[in-house]
């Protein structure tokens, strides 16, 4: 196998490959470092790049590998870390430049457990400043581009995750989602994307200053991968404010079971936000006609989630302040986004609102088992496309952009996005699976279904190949 064939392999083959002593861990991080190296400088994928750590694990994981066959999972296998996330002796960003120098002397919980599962840390991936916004594009950093087009966004804030792992720059990576910065990077990038259930993956040591909107989760090329890393990075740890009892079977195994008689429902708008464009219909609307012929009884019907728009902004605006970071230094988005907020009585009150609106949500599920939604209501942009925009025009249109995506993030749901096609620009056309509360294990069946009767992998980026 060829050093490009070796960077696009799954992650579970590549632990594969480790364990059967055909290739080393060594070998492995030698190949991401050098095509990093490469492509990076176009691409804007990582902000910081860990060389020497990853070749001294790489070495003591290869000496390692000639002493004993117990091993972890991903034994030797590279992933990246979103900025957003704790990496001991290693510069977390937040995607603001003034903040280069902080070094966290600790781990983040997701962080351990991936370590624990084998992995090997590459560096960290590009982010809009702390998350904020769906594209990645913060000043002081180059731009995020999308390995399948560099005119247009990898999406956000796990835009450098998605670019990363879509143009052969790690194996996997761990991105999070408070409203889509999962679902929407892998959209935009022909990927997996998983946003687990609230509770299914801890976010110790810090605590939750979201309401719950917010989690961590797998970016991959395919739904075992995904499924598996999931696996690695769930379980309660003490004193988590939401918790969820370990899956029985894995996840991992869900990917070979067979999901059984399924209630689907479909949409292509979202009520009071409009309608998906034509590419992100036709990819809703190809994956019906698929379900249909893979024997299931699909339904075109959406819950009502016009109630959520205004407190879900004012949830998602509140993350700016609880962030920690001084206003003199937030960048003008976040700045404007920080004067909008209001009192503390206010966000109780949105929250509880949300609250009501995410049960009406979840009832609708009472008598459906998976709703198919487009990922976004259109397209990727281009970088840069509403640079001359007023913040206020920029804000309502990422509003009306992300809007299949909240809706989970309020109610706590298990959602993945899944690649199904292309559009006249060359992009990856993707659709949303969302499942009841913490039936991950439903969708990932689903998905692995979809993926063997229309494959996936075989699509490379021309510019990382």
């Amino acid at each position: 196998m060829n050093e490009i064939d070796l960077a696009f392999t799954p992650a579970l083959e590549l632990a594969q490959l480790i364990r059967r002593r055909e290739v080393s861990p060594l070998e492995l991080v030698e190949i991401y470092l050098e095509r990093i190296g490469q492509l990076n400088p176009r691409l804007g994928s990582y902000f910081t790049v860990t060389a020497e750590l990853a070749i001294a694990d790489a070495k003591a994981k290869t000496e390692i590998l000639a002493t004993t066959s117990e091993l972890p999972p991903f034994f030797g296998v590279p992933i990246s870390i979103k900025d957003l996330n704790a990496v001991a002796g290693v510069p977390c960003t937040y995607g603001n430049p003034a903040l280069l120098n902080n070094i966290p002397n600790y781990d983040d919980g997701i962080v351990e457990r991936i370590k624990q599962a084998g992995f090997i840390i590459l560096g960290k991936t590009a982010t809009s400043e702390i998350g904020s916004l769906p594209y990645s594009e913060p000043m002081g950093f180059p731009p995020a581009r999308n390995p399948w087009n560099l005119e247009y966004t990898p999406g956000g804030s796990s835009g450098g995750a998605a670019a990363a792992v879509a143009a052969g720059l790690c194996a996997i990576a761990q991105g999070s989602d408070g409203g889509g910065s999962i679902r929407g990077p892998a959209a935009c990038c022909g990927l997996v994307g998983i946003k687990p259930s609230r509770g299914r993956v801890s976010k110790a040591p810090v605590g939750d200053r979201l309401a719950g909107i917010a989690t961590n989760g797998p970016i991959a090329r395919t739904v075992a991968d995904a499924a598996a890393l999931l696996d690695a990075i769930s379980g309660y740890v003490t004193g988590d404010p939401y918790w969820l009892p370990d899956p029985k079977p894995s996840f991992l195994a869900a990917t070979q079971q067979k999901p059984g008689a399924l209630r689907i429902a479909f949409a292509t708008s979202i009520p009071p936000l409009g309608s998906a464009d034509p590419n992100c219909q036709q990819g809703v609307l190809q994956t019906v006609q698929l379900l249909e012929q893979l024997g299931y009884q699909v339904e075109a019907k959406c819950p009502d989630f016009s109630g959520l728009v205004e407190p879900f902004q004012i949830v998602w605006q509140a993350g700016v302040a609880g962030s920690g970071i001084q206003p003199e230094i937030l960048q003008p988005m976040n700045r404007w986004l920080l004067a909008r907020i209001g009192s503390v009585a206010e966000y109780l009150q949105a929250v509880s609102q949300m609250q009501v609106v995410a049960r009406q949500i979840v009832a609708f599920f009472d008598t459906v088992d998976v709703l198919v939604l487009p990922v976004y209501l259109h397209s990727p942009i281009r970088v840069g496309e509403w640079a001359d925009l007023s913040l206020e025009e920029t804000f309502q249109n990422i509003i009306q952009w992300i809007a299949p995506c909240p809706p989970t993030n309020a109610t706590g749901q298990p959602a993945i996005a899944l690649p199904v096609g292309f559009d006249s620009n060359g992009l990856p056309i993707s659709v949303q699976l969302i499942g009841k509360p913490a039936a991950e294990a439903t969708l990932i069946s689903l998905a692995a279904q979809i993926e063997a009767a229309k494959p996936w992998i075989q699509h490379r980026p021309a510019f990382a190949t």
